[in-house]
């Protein structure tokens, strides 16, 4: 009897259910599983999106672009993506597995390693995704990677994660459920900080201009979103707030319809400064309820977090 091909397909992937299954999160990328199909949905997505980023995509992400080399023909293979980054930043893309709990995610990028999924979406369905990919990944994030200022910023984004883990651990509560509900709080912070400015970000093309790009990686992967986040007057764009961005939910399951600019990557960075006080100083243990949810293991990864 024959079997499906189905390669390294997100969601039908047995090579990474088999990693899952032995505990294994952190994985090599088994590149000649990559099958025909999804060589070819890699090629139809590069020649989709290259005029897109061409006109959308921050000045700095197209010369990432180029500095890594980036082939529109084949799934680049990790290994080569790593010997143009790491000069540049000291960055890498690290494969796994797949999902990994927050904390041991922001710690990853502390040490200037990109958890890197090595799945590639469907081919039949191209800009929807079940889940991230190495497209969304490799295409949408690690040329970002390549600007020394942003990768700092990714640095500094893990060690404000590492504070709040400490914290986490050191505060005085006067119950185990309210700690936990404090920590639970901060996390949500954090993941919705970091949705609106690296998944989902916006930018001026120049300080106080009123022209915009696109640095975020969940657009910049998106055949779809990426034009509609510039251009749709359906779409809210409102210059960053922390206090309004922390406590602001977000839905996954279509485009989003409320976005925040940032000036320029001196100015991210220093909001990411900024939020590590707020952390410090309480401003992040009750804010409001929605999504993300966060799950058993993220809390826990903040509680055992090493010091």
């Amino acid at each position: 009897m024959s079997t499906v091909d189905y390669g390294l397909t997100t969601t039908k992937a047995p090579f990474i259910e088999q990693a899952q299954q032995n505990g294994q999160r952190f994985i090599e990328q088994p590149y000649e599983l990559y099958n025909e199909d999804n060589q070819d949905t890699w090629r139809r997505l590069y020649a989709t999106m290259l005029p897109l980023w061409e006109k959308y995509a921050n000045p700095r992400f197209m010369e990432g672009v180029s500095n890594l080399m980036l082939s529109p023909d084949a799934i680049p293979r990790l290994e080569e993506v790593n010997k143009f980054l790491e000069p540049l930043t000291a960055f890498k893309a690290k494969p796994v597995s797949g999902y990994i709990p927050a904390y041991i995610f922001f710690d990853c990028i502390r040490n200037r390693e990109f958890p890197t999924t090595i799945t590639i979406r469907d081919g039949q369905k191209l800009d929807y995704l079940p889940e991230p990919d190495i497209f969304h990944d490799i295409a949408g994030h690690v040329p970002m990677h390549t600007d020394r200022r942003f990768a700092d910023v990714l640095v500094q984004f893990g060690e404000v994660a590492r504070g709040a883990a400490h914290r986490a651990q050191d505060m005085k509560c006067d119950s185990e459920e309210q700690r936990l509900a404090i920590v639970e709080s901060n996390i949500k912070g954090l993941a919705r900080f970091f949705w609106y400015t690296v998944e989902f970000g916006l930018m001026r093309k120049t300080p106080g201009s009123q022209d915009l790009c696109v640095y975020g990686s969940g657009l910049l992967s998106s055949i779809g979103e990426i034009e509609h986040s510039i251009v749709s007057p359906i779409v809210q764009r409102y210059p960053i707030q922390i206090e309004w961005v922390i406590n602001q939910y977000f839905e996954i399951d279509h485009f989003q319809e409320l976005l925040f600019i940032v000036d320029s990557f001196d100015h991210l960075f220093d909001l990411v400064d900024e939020l590590h006080t707020w952390i410090e100083q309480g401003k992040m243990d009750n804010l409001a309820k929605g999504e993300p949810a966060i799950s058993k293991l993220d809390l826990e990864s903040f509680l055992t977090a090493e010091k």
